[in-house]
């Protein structure tokens, strides 16, 4: 299998945009239209998830210790949509019916080797996650919801009881499906280390024309039920290192960025670190009474907030990469961040100019799938 191969033969397929992921589904669902109750009525999220999902799978061709636990994270959770092994068959056949059909001239009896080869194993990895996740754990997680606060007019902060506890670890993000959204799922963290009575809080933002995030925020009440599938995400703390560690949050991003400091505040000797929150307006800095509180328990955390549009007295005023950068240096730290696209890619750039390893900053960005 040659990685650069299908890196250029997926580059050549995805100019074609939202029809790839239109010719795939459509071909999946009239050679077997059993599985189309497997998915949501509206298609268009689950499209770009897709072409997300098969970017990231051929850009990670050659980096099998990056490939093989997203790869395994994807199979486990889509054990929540009733995904079987006798699935992947079907949505092989149709995924090199779709590529056959927008590669054209350049599809080869190679090529369609190469490509097949590649399916096979990556859903020879995905199946086996899943069924060795089958025996551990359900196929999705019922939780009620205990406490629904809106902290200002566009977020919410919930809290949750799953019916069976949740293992996960802080930094990593559960897929939500509501109620008021049937079959529409869309990804949260969670917002707190694992406690002992097994309640997850999320932090969700209202996005505009966002089907979940609009039934999160506005049409949930205590007493509702949610239900998620599996953990999954990387942005998890490195235990190995003993290096100080930076936290940068944008928003609600600070979901897995709070989880990941409670969770050093249960090492015995934590090391410096400094969190940093940036919001575009003050009312987007929603959870400061419990940064606060955690940072006057914990002299080893400092705690630093920004607005970048209006400018306040209780933060500083600026870009976030921009405060980031005035309040180093970084290069001897582990960084942690999460947010919007644009503000993991600045300030990524921005701590790389700054000498901090790309190795060394760890990023969850969810922003593709965040409605």
């Amino acid at each position: 299998m040659d990685p650069g191969r299908l890196r250029d033969s997926f580059a050549r397929v995805a100019m074609h945009g939202d029809e790839v992921a239109l010719f795939f589904y459509s071909d999946l669902f009239l050679r077997y239209p059993d599985v189309r109750d497997l998915f949501p009525v509206s298609m268009a999220s689950q499209r770009d998830r897709l072409l997300h999902a098969l970017g990231q799978i051929v850009a990670d061709a050659d980096r099998l210790d990056e490939l093989g636990p997203f790869l395994q994270d994807l199979g486990r959770d889509h054990r929540k949509f009733g995904a079987l092994a006798d699935h992947y068959g079907p949505v092989g056949e149709s995924l090199l019916a779709t590529l056959a059909y927008f590669s054209g001239d350049d599809w080869t009896p190679e090529l369609a080797a190469e490509w097949s080869a590649a399916y096979q194993l990556v859903s020879q990895v995905m199946s086996d996650a899943a069924a060795m996740d089958a025996r551990r754990n359900p196929a999705y997680w019922d939780a009620t919801v205990l406490s629904h606060e809106l902290r200002s007019f566009e977020i919410a902060v919930l809290r949750v009881a799953p019916v069976q506890p949740l293992g996960y670890l802080p930094g990593q993000s559960v897929a939500v499906e509501s109620p008021l959204r049937p079959r529409i799922w869309r990804y949260y963290s969670m917002a707190n280390a694992p406690r002992p009575d097994s309640t997850v809080d999320f932090h969700v933002r209202m996005i505009d024309g966002g089907p979940v995030s609009t039934a999160l925020t506005r049409g949930t009440a205590v007493g509702s039920w949610l239900r998620f599938g599996a953990p999954v995400g990387r942005l998890t703390l490195d235990l190995s290192s003993h290096r100080n560690v930076l936290l940068v949050a944008g928003s609600t991003g600070l979901a897995p960025v709070k989880a990941i400091a409670e969770q050093l505040c249960e090492l015995q000797d934590p090391p410096h670190t400094h969190l940093v929150m940036g919001a575009r307006t003050p009312d987007g800095l929603y959870d400061m009474p419990a940064l606060e509180k955690m940072a006057a328990d914990a002299p080893w955390l400092r705690v630093t907030t920004c607005v970048s549009d209006e400018p306040t007295t209780t933060a500083e005023h600026g870009e976030l990469a921009d405060v980031v950068a005035r309040h180093g240096p970084w290069s001897e730290y582990d960084a942690y961040l999460a947010g919007s696209s644009a503000m993991t890619s600045a300030v990524s750039e921005r701590l790389v100019y700054l000498g901090v390893p790309s190795s060394r900053i760890h990023v969850e960005d969810f922003g593709w799938s965040n409605s």
